[in-house]
């Protein structure tokens, strides 16, 4: 019995940014330079399959630093700290490497220069992320003000409103953020913003990637955890850009091939954690069940690289 014909679309880019490679290098360096374990600091990036591999090669994650023994090396994940944890580290005397992204250290280092110069800070994201707690624990309390909708600018609460500046989460939905800071530059019109748009090349790709081939699916896939701001981000972009059936999955294990229906075109991006592993491990599974042909829609080019920390030069 021939099996029903399929077309997929392949969003490009897709899959692990270089904020994310780079943190998942410093965790397999580490290894090689300490030996097992190496400690890190909540999820090194949000995505299971990731987590669990760099497990099997001697990672033990944890909540927080007290579960860390006395002198062991131990690792900030990607989306940044609160000041106070490296701080705590250093009292510990635990041998620490930060594996934030480059580009939300950028945040931090805008945030710290608008509160230098005697502003408030009004940071747009999505609250108890771990890039939001890291972001507002770069400054002393106040300093910071979370908004998370269009609504929320009505009636935040700011403590000169000539003297603010803002900032974003840098996994956001590009259009929804613009219509945010939109709604801040008009009820504050001398409100600053950073010096280069805060939202990663990464987030603002993959957005694009998915809005060109939407239109075009009976069904898109994203593949990503469902504690990944930017994965769930790409799934709300799909089904505004005209997708009818927009999934978040972490695999293919979870795909609901009922409710996935008969597609004749189906979309398949990855959040900027997702390894590309996953992406054709979805692909085999479309192919038991139908006559599959590949189409890649490419939008742009990445060729971004992060340094790694001084202390693994050579690991």
């Amino acid at each position: 019995m021939s099996k029903p014909p399929l077309t997929v679309l392949l969003a490009a880019p897709r899959g692990f940014c270089a904020g994310v490679d780079r943190a998942v290098q410093i965790v397999e360096l580490s290894l090689k330079k300490f030996g097992a374990p190496v400690y890190v600091r909540h999820e090194i990036v949000h995505n299971r399959y990731v987590v669990e591999g760099l497990e099997r090669a001697g990672a033990v994650f944890v909540d927080e630093l007290d579960q860390v023994p006395p002198g062991a090396p131990v690792i900030f994940s990607a989306h940044g700290v609160p000041k106070s944890v490296p701080a705590d580290a250093d009292r510990r005397n635990l041998v620490w490497l930060d594996a934030t992204c480059p580009l939300v250290s950028k945040v931090h280092r805008e945030a710290e220069r608008h509160h230098a110069d005697g502003r408030q800070i009004v940071l747009i994201g999505h609250a108890g992320h771990p890039e939001v707690i890291g972001t507002m624990g770069q400054l002393p309390d106040g300093a910071v003000v979370l908004v998370e909708t269009v609504d929320d600018v009505a009636t935040v609460m700011v403590a000169d409103p000539g003297n603010l500046a803002y900032a974003t989460q840098t996994t956001l939905s590009v259009d929804d953020t613009a219509a945010i800071v939109a709604a801040l530059q008009a009820r504050f019109p001398k409100i600053a913003g950073p010096r280069r748009e805060d939202i990663c090349y990464a987030t603002t790709n993959r957005q694009a990637a998915v809005k060109a081939i939407a239109a075009r699916c009976d069904a898109l896939l994203v593949i990503g955890a469902p504690n990944s701001s930017n994965s769930k981000r790409l799934v709300e972009v799909a089904a505004r850009a005209g997708c009818a059936s927009a999934l978040l999955v972490q695999r293919a294990a979870d795909i609901d091939w009922t409710a996935l229906g008969s597609p004749r075109t189906l979309g398949i991006t990855a959040g900027a954690s997702a390894p590309e592993v996953l992406v054709e491990e979805v692909i085999a599974a479309c192919a038991e069940r139908f006559t599959v042909t590949r189409e890649e829609v490419t939008v742009t080019s990445e060729d971004v690289h992060f340094k790694l920390p001084r202390a693994l030069e050579g690991a």
